[in-house]
């Protein structure tokens, strides 16, 4: 059965607000984002809340903490993701490592230019999703409630992107990125194969 919101707050107040210290602790804690503690204790509440509205959890505190652990972890992993359009508006800039030998800048160029490419290939959801997913580094939860669709439909749609992008980089010369677009079966369907 679904709390009322009066029930909800009852609830935040009187259980997770007095864990407010030991949650600004433990995120400080975190070196990597002991500068984001308030921040993240925010977030942390608003997720709590949000959660609670659908059942009260059976023992807060350990709910809290899992809660605050899975969002350092999704920060860091997201910290961990360089994005290609960053990438490749580096390939702009006039100072160059004068250490790195032309041609290995060359094939770098060449290579990104490839996989840029080769996501512009991909169908317009298919495309949409491996962005979100594997560029920006949302989780799949968070693609599937952005986009109202089934984390399943995430998965699936990471996997054929991604098996679609290897065989047009590691494909070789008779696997352009042009041959990732999508049939007109396909097309038709608005699914990928």
């Amino acid at each position: 059965m679904t709390p009322s919101s009066e029930a909800v707050d009852e609830w935040f107040v009187a259980e997770v607000l007095p864990l407010e210290a030991e949650l600004v602790s433990y995120l400080r804690r975190a070196r990597s984002f002991s500068g984001e503690a308030d921040d993240l204790r925010q977030e942390v509440f608003a997720r709590v809340y949000e959660a609670a509205k659908s059942a009260l959890p059976p023992a807060t505190r350990p709910f809290v903490f899992t809660v605050a652990r899975n969002l350092m972890a999704d920060r860091f992993r997201r910290s961990q993701v360089v994005s290609i359009e960053l990438l490749a508006d580096l390939e702009g800039l006039e100072a160059m490592d004068e250490t790195i030998p032309a041609d290995r800048i060359i094939v770098g160029r060449q290579e990104l230019g490839l996989v840029l490419d080769a996501v512009e290939a991909l169908p317009d959801r298919c495309r949409q999703i491996v962005r979100m997913r594997k560029i920006e580094g949302l989780t799949q939860r968070e693609v599937a409630r952005a986009l109202g669709i089934a984390e399943n439909t995430v998965e699936k749609q990471v996997a054929k992107g991604v098996r679609r992008l290897a065989d047009a980089i590691f494909g070789g010369a008779d696997a352009p990125a042009a041959r990732l677009k999508p049939s007109a079966k396909e097309r038709d369907r608005g699914r990928l194969r």
